[in-house]
C-alpha cells in the first residue's frame, strides 16, 4: 500500500493544480453557460456574461429583447476557437435561427471575444449579444 502513496500524492497535486478554481475551468463553464443561454433563447441570462462596459454601450433594452423574441435559435455550433495574445479567446460561432413569423431559417456567423476580468474574477464576453433581429 505504501508504494502507491507517492503516485496518489502526485495525482492529488495534479488535481489541485488543475482543479475547479482555475481560469481554464472558469472559461469552460462560462462558455458552456453562455452558449446554453443563447441556444435556448434566454438572452437575459446570456447578457450576464457580457462585459458591463459593452452592455453600457449596447444595452439590452426591452425593445431589443422583444426583437430577439422574433427569432428561435435552432443551432449553435462553434466553428473556430483561438487564443488571443492577451490570454483571452475568440470564437467564431454559426447560429441557426428561425424567424417565428415567417418560419424561414437562416444562418448567422457570430464572433465572441472572451477575456478574463480580474476585478470580478470571471470571464466576460466583450462583443455583446448577437443582433439577429437586425439582419
Amino acid at each position: 500500500m505504501t508504494r502507491f502513496a507517492p503516485l496518489a500524492l502526485v495525482l492529488l497535486l495534479a488535481a489541485c493544480a488543475s482543479g475547479p478554481g482555475t481560469q481554464a475551468d472558469a472559461l469552460d463553464r462560462a462558455l458552456y453557460d453562455y452558449s446554453a443561454a443563447i441556444r435556448w433563447n434566454n438572452f437575459e441570462v446570456a447578457a450576464e456574461s457580457v462585459d458591463p462596459a459593452t452592455l453600457a454601450r449596447e444595452p439590452l433594452t426591452p425593445f431589443e429583447l422583444e426583437r430577439l423574441k422574433q427569432v428561435q435559435v435552432t443551432g449553435y455550433t462553434v466553428v473556430a476557437s483561438r487564443p488571443t495574445p492577451d490570454g483571452g479567446v475568440v470564437r467564431e460561432v454559426e447560429v441557426r435561427l428561425v424567424n417565428v413569423h415567417t418560419q424561414t431559417e437562416r444562418v448567422a456567423r457570430v464572433r465572441e471575444t472572451w477575456r478574463w476580468d480580474e476585478p470580478s474574477q470571471r470571464w466576460v464576453q466583450s462583443d455583446g449579444l448577437p443582433r439577429f433581429a437586425n439582419d
